[in-house]
């Protein structure tokens, strides 16, 4: 038992397990784009016909359309692995006009989202394409009023229902210090896109109009991508390693969790709650992670994180590298 426990921590074993499901299938991949942007438009003419009745009617519409623009966003990050399709020409087009759609710069993103893929779960390399968390001590060692603001920061409606429209339709039109040449035509082009969207759409439909219908689908879509990617990594079995105990793999399968959704959930978030695999190879398209995990018994060892304990998780705040686990700001009050 012992032999079989090493033999599944080491990356030849996991690289093994995986290697099958890495092509994607051109079938596959084109179905899934029809069947998530051609309802995603045929809603958008829905929602601009019935919003002349009542802006109310528009609103559960809305939160439909949002599920398929998150899904779409899904898309737009198989992309930037190159997993959506084999040709990379075909997945950066792909990938930049669904950037547009999602407010977001495509090069831009996956660049801070390919390290967070080389750091995931190393406490030694926090800080990009990640929700900040700090340790204990750390928390401690800060001023009264430093801890004020991350305890703001880490606040579920701050950061769902305040952050994260602002960074989808705010901070990501931006460039800052440190970004290279092509993340910053990434912005601009991106940012071009948008307002070439805005325009056509304000003349079609009046400026005014589309944003009674663009802001709802964008602020309901990004508050649930940003709630996905932090159960991602935010969860009570969670585990994080300093820098001299981090292996790929083992991150993978013990730092990434296996968000068990929901059917209708599963489909609209493509998939993504098989996180754990995704880590094990970001190659692997989103249609094939379920397939991947059913198929093989090795992955019995990961826990579900059912939708209740993903809401449970929101309590949680800082890393205790005493106990090895996420705790809360009441767990460290009562000490």
């Amino acid at each position: 038992m012992t032999e079989q426990i090493k033999a599944r921590s080491s990356d030849n074993f996991w690289i093994k397990l995986i290697t099958n499901y890495k092509t994607p299938s051109v079938g596959s991949s084109v179905w899934q784009l029809i069947n998530s942007f051609v309802p995603y438009v045929a809603l958008w003419i829905f929602m601009i016909f019935v919003l002349q009745y009542s802006w109310w009617l528009v609103l559960p519409l809305a939160i439909i359309t949002a599920g398929f623009t998150a899904r779409l966003f899904i898309i737009f990050h198989d992309c930037g692995h190159g997993a959506f399709f084999k040709s990379k020409v075909l997945n950066d087009i792909i990938g930049n006009i669904l950037g547009v759609i999602t407010f977001t710069p495509y090069h831009r993103w996956h660049h801070a989202h390919l390290i967070h893929h080389r750091t995931a779960g190393n406490l030694d390399k926090r800080g990009v394409g990640d929700v900040w968390t700090l340790t204990v001590e750390e928390f401690n060692n800060l001023s009264v009023g430093k801890r004020r603001f991350y305890r703001i920061y880490r606040n579920p409606i701050i950061m769902f229902f305040v952050g994260a429209p602002l960074m989808f339709v705010l901070t990501n039109r931006f460039t800052r210090r440190g970004f290279s040449r092509r993340e910053r035509i990434s912005v601009y082009i991106t940012n071009l896109g948008i307002a070439g969207l805005v325009v056509g759409m304000s003349y079609l439909i009046g400026f005014s109009n589309y944003l009674l219908i663009q802001l709802p689908v964008i602020y309901f879509a990004s508050a649930a991508g940003v709630f996905l990617f932090y159960v991602q990594h935010q969860f009570p079995d969670v585990h994080w390693y300093r820098d001299d105990e981090w292996n790929y793999s083992t991150v993978a399968i013990h730092g990434a969790s296996y968000l068990k959704l929901p059917r209708v959930l599963q489909w609209f978030s493509g998939n993504i709650g098989f996180h754990h695999i995704h880590h094990l190879s970001s190659k692997i398209p989103n249609y094939k992670l379920e397939k991947c995990h059913a198929e093989n018994e090795a992955f019995a060892i990961v826990e579900p994180v059912t939708l209740m304990k993903a809401f449970q998780t929101l309590k949680l705040r800082l890393w205790d590298e005493q106990k090895q686990r996420l705790i809360s700001f009441r767990e460290l009050e009562a000490r």
